[in-house]
Formats: C-alpha cells, sequence, structure tokens
C-alpha cells in the first residue's frame, strides 16, 4: 500500500471498533450508529458500560439481550458489558477506533475531552466521530424512557422488541 492509497479493511486485517454507551434502552439513533460503523470497519463491539452515576431502567443481562436481538444472525456484531477504563477494554479487543455518535454540537465538547483522554492514555487507539442520522437526532434513550414512562408513543423510535419491553416494563 502507498501512501496515497485507501485502506480497506478485508478479513485478512481485519479492523475492530467499540461503541460505547449505557444504552438504556437501544435505540435507532443507536442503530444507525453501529451501521455505519460496518461500513467502516470489519466488526463493531457495542460496549454496554456500568455507569454508577445513573440508575438503568434496564439490567446489564437485558440490555445485552434487547441489543443482540437487533443483529441476530451478524457475526460483525459483539455485544458485552465493560467495566473500567474504556481505551484499556478497547485495546484487550484489538480495536482500532472507538465510536462515539454525536447528536449536536453540544454534544461534541465533552466527546472531545474523552477523545483526547483516550488518546493520551492509548495512542494506537483512534476515537471516530459518527454523526447519528438526521431522522434520529433528537432522540436519547432518557428521553425515549421519559416519553413512554408517561404512556407516549415511541414506536419507530426503537426496535419493535424494545418497545415491547418498555410497555411491559412500564405495565402500558
Amino acid at each position: 500500500m502507498t501512501e496515497c492509497e485507501p485502506f480497506i479493511p478485508t478479513r485478512t486485517n481485519q479492523t475492530i471498533a467499540v461503541y460505547p454507551g449505557t444504552f438504556d434502552p437501544i435505540t435507532m439513533g443507536h442503530l444507525d450508529i453501529v451501521q455505519r460503523g460496518l461500513s467502516l470497519f470489519n466488526k463493531v463491539v457495542v460496549a454496554i458500560a456500568r455507569n454508577s452515576s445513573k440508575q438503568p431502567l434496564f439490567s446489564i443481562d437485558e440490555r445485552i439481550r434487547m441489543i443482540r436481538d437487533c443483529f441476530p444472525d451478524d457475526d460483525r456484531v459483539e455485544v458485552e458489558a465493560v467495566d473500567g477504563l474504556l481505551v484499556d477494554y478497547a485495546y484487550t479487543k484489538g480495536a482500532k477506533a472507538i465510536i462515539r455518535g454525536l447528536r449536536a454540537v453540544s454534544d461534541f465538547d465533552y466527546e472531545f475531552q474523552l477523545a483526547l483522554m483516550n488518546r493520551r492514555i492509548e495512542r494506537e487507539i483512534e476515537t471516530v466521530f459518527l454523526m447519528t442520522g438526521f431522522r434520529w437526532i433528537f432522540i436519547s434513550s432518557s428521553i425515549i424512557k421519559d416519553v413512554a414512562r408517561h404512556g407516549g408513543d415511541v414506536n419507530g423510535l426503537v426496535p419493535d422488541h424494545v418497545c415491547e419491553k418498555l410497555r411491559e416494563r412500564f405495565m402500558l
């Protein structure tokens, strides 16, 4: 490969990216980022972070199942729970990049700080920012939970099986 040739991943030079988040629950915006990540990398590891500052609606196991159900026959998507420093986890997975989804400019400031810290800890792992598709730019897991909690319709904003889990959880 010369300096000007683009790097195109193949099975022999597999590239892995880690896409972290709490995914409580996974939304269509998250799925959009995973799909676009798969156009750049051979494998995307969806890393469910245990965030002690948040009180999740769904357990780690429930979130793993919901995400796996989104990609039932796609071995290019792996789903795992993560403890500790994300960049250390990415390194142990052999990842070349950490994917971060952005919805708005306001997301960038915090994400940029994280990227710089991760780069300081492990220079071999890049951070790749992907903008959420325009049709999903207004949704977040927090908004989805709030709408569902109050009986609002979240059909089409989360996968069907996730919508059903939200109905069950809030007994709607």
